[in-house]
């Protein structure tokens, strides 16, 4: 591959979360851009951001703008950090002005899976016992599946991953509801017991992707970040995200997705649910993968007309009222 910079010598500084996940992934692009441009000089700088350091809150609680990405675009845009390695997941479909989303890379599998204490070996969510315990930090996961099995019992769990297996395994949980490319990627693939079909639980916007976010007016940048880049996930996650943004919805309301391309055809499901599984309203499109974020849009506005908005003025306003 030709090189598209022009400053052989310059070096590109690299801006990560402190977890054993978010440098896993940062290590891995690191990797494939030193592989494309071999010339150059790549290194990983780490912060910790505010969802890193409150731990003992549920994060619906907290606040979801920019949750896991505010110091690292702040260290974009003081010159610190040259771009940022995100699970796109946690990238408000917002950006501070000056800042971008250059490039997004391939997909591992986006669905949720579930992780059992031992005792439940060889079973699945629907055949767990009435008031099995079961650990997510999602409002995502806890409505749809509160809607499913309004039998078993949720309870909210936060930390890192190994934090989270430990506190299952010690039998604080019976199970967990995780993503499957968190735990392939750290290696405990092995751990999954059942992914989650999508007519269970549609998962998260942008969930199993990396966001790169680097400076606009970076242009040799932006073009080297181009080499990363898989065009298939970009159309799906960016129609994703152009629903979750005409929403308004953040990271940690209950807004589910999925999205399939074939051929030239993108077709995308989404859900909006109350936090207690009561209430749904689902749909799906299907239009031009080339013109993703519109159908994005057009699946927003169908579910407006479903109810869609109702559903997420009430979450708002109990977050904001502490329930």
């Amino acid at each position: 591959m030709t090189s598209v910079i022009s400053s052989p010598t310059r070096t590109i500084r690299i801006g990560s979360r402190k977890s054993q996940l978010a440098l896993v992934q940062t290590y891995w692009v690191q990797e494939q851009l030193q592989k494309s441009f071999p010339e150059m000089s790549f290194e990983v700088h780490t912060m910790s951001t505010h969802g890193d350091k409150i731990l003992d809150v549920a994060l619906a609680k907290i606040g979801d703008k920019g949750l896991f990405t505010k110091e690292l675009e702040v260290g974009m845009l003081n010159q610190e950090i040259d771009f940022a390695v995100h699970s796109l997941k946690d990238l408000p479909t917002r950006l501070p002005e000056g800042l971008v989303l250059a490039a997004i890379t391939e997909r591992e599998n986006p669905a949720d899976a579930l992780v059992l204490h031992e005792k439940h070996k060889g079973k699945q969510i629907d055949t767990l016992p009435e008031g099995a315990v079961i650990g997510t930090s999602s409002l995502r996961r806890l409505a749809q599946l509160r809607h499913h099995f309004p039998h078993l019992q949720f309870k909210d769990v936060r930390g890192n991953l190994n934090t989270r297996m430990a506190k299952l395994d010690a039998g604080e949980y019976d199970a967990l509801i995780l993503a499957v490319a968190g735990l392939q990627r750290l290696g405990m693939g092995d751990r999954v017991h059942q992914i989650l079909p999508k007519e269970i639980s549609l998962h998260a916007v942008g969930q199993g992707a990396l966001g790169i976010e680097c400076r606009a007016d970076d242009a040799e940048l932006l073009s080297l970040l181009k080499a990363i880049e898989h065009p298939e996930t970009r159309d799906r996650c960016l129609a994703e995200r152009s629903f979750l943004r005409e929403l308004e919805g953040g990271c940690q309301v209950p807004i589910g997705v999925n999205t399939e391309i074939n051929g030239d055809n993108l077709t995308l499901t989404g859900i909006v649910a109350s936090v207690d599984g009561q209430k749904l309203a689902q749909d799906t499109v299907t239009g031009v993968a080339q013109d993703a974020e519109q159908v994005g849009k057009e699946l927003a506005q169908i579910l407006r007309k479903q109810g869609a908005q109702e559903i997420l003025d009430e979450i708002f306003t109990q977050i904001q009222r502490g329930s």
